[in-house]
């Protein structure tokens, strides 16, 4: 393992992530669905092209369970369409820190739907990254009139936080047995089907500036993707799990200087709890696992 490459190459796809997702913004006369598209079609290529380049690419989608990426691809189609609509209602900063509930979730989700054990580290960590949650999202709250656009934004982004985890979830199910890139590629495909099932909701015709933008998003994504895939590969989540909070940064940087957002102090202090349960979930996951292995090794040597 390369654990600097893999943080460079960290750091670098939380960027491209940040920037699609303005470049998204931007083009906020475009349907979400429609967005989606671009988002997905304009990715298959690029991938398709690597592992071309590679001569991996029979070898490298090869799959037995195509179950399992049919439910990853929908539910992440949800996920990130949901985003995309989040992003029309709520400032920058605050869909990128509502995206973070989505590890918190799936600790929740992993301890219902595949019996891992909820120690109490893990449930205080989950604890406090759902009180950074309502901080972030308190503000924009009005239960007197769910239609308004910051509570419709909120609820946006819980759902799409939510489709997310369970996204993740598939991936855990699918782990040792499924290439990541085969599952990035099943997604995006899943995805560009999915998005044509919107057009009856009013697809539009892109200007070229807003074409050009839809198209820019798509490559960032696929290449930001394709960043964090080879991130995970030269270091561990452990290594790089800080790392992947440089997204908030950004996202605070391009929402104040290109759409003049600025951020509330509720949603700093809730982003940064939301980060330190993130960081404290993955270094006790970490912690576990070396626990385990050495208990392995023990046992091994015992039985030698």
């Amino acid at each position: 393992m390369q654990p600097v490459r893999g943080i460079i190459m960290m750091i670098l796809a939380m960027s491209v992530f940040v920037v699609m997702s303005a470049l998204v913004k931007a083009a906020d006369r475009i349907p979400a669905g429609e967005a989606l598209f671009f988002r997905a079609a304009t990715g298959l290529p690029f991938i398709a092209g690597w592992l071309l380049m590679r001569g991996t690419l029979a070898r490298d989608l090869a799959t037995k369970n195509w179950k399992a990426h049919a439910w990853r691809g929908l539910f992440g189609t949800a996920g990130m369409g949901l985003t995309f609509t989040g992003l029309k209602l709520l400032p920058l900063p605050e869909v990128t820190a509502l995206q973070f509930a989505t590890p918190i979730l799936i600790v929740i989700l992993a301890a219902l739907l595949l019996g891992e054990r909820l120690r109490l580290i893990r449930l205080s960590a989950v604890g406090v990254g759902l009180l950074g949650v309502v901080l972030i999202m308190w503000p924009r709250l009005d239960l007197s009139d769910t239609s308004s656009q910051g509570t419709l934004g909120v609820m946006v982004m819980l759902g799409s936080a939510l489709s997310a985890a369970f996204a993740q979830i598939f991936i855990k199910s699918m782990a040792g047995g499924e290439r990541t890139i085969a599952i990035v590629f099943y997604f995006s495909l899943t995805a560009t089907v999915a998005s044509l099932l919107t057009i009856p909701w009013g697809w539009v015709m892109p200007t070229p500036t807003e074409f050009a933008l839809l198209l820019s998003a798509g490559a960032l994504g696929a290449v930001g993707q394709l960043m964090l895939t080879g991130a995970y590969r030269h270091a561990d989540a452990s290594v790089l799990a800080p790392f992947t909070y440089v997204s908030i940064v950004w996202s605070l940087l391009i929402g104040y200087l290109v759409f003049a957002e600025l951020p509330t102090m509720p949603m700093l202090a809730g982003a940064l709890l939301v980060m330190g349960s993130g960081v404290a979930i993955v270094l006790r996951e970490r912690q576990l696992g070396l626990r385990r292995t050495a208990q392995r090794k023990l046992g091994a040597k015992q039985n030698w």
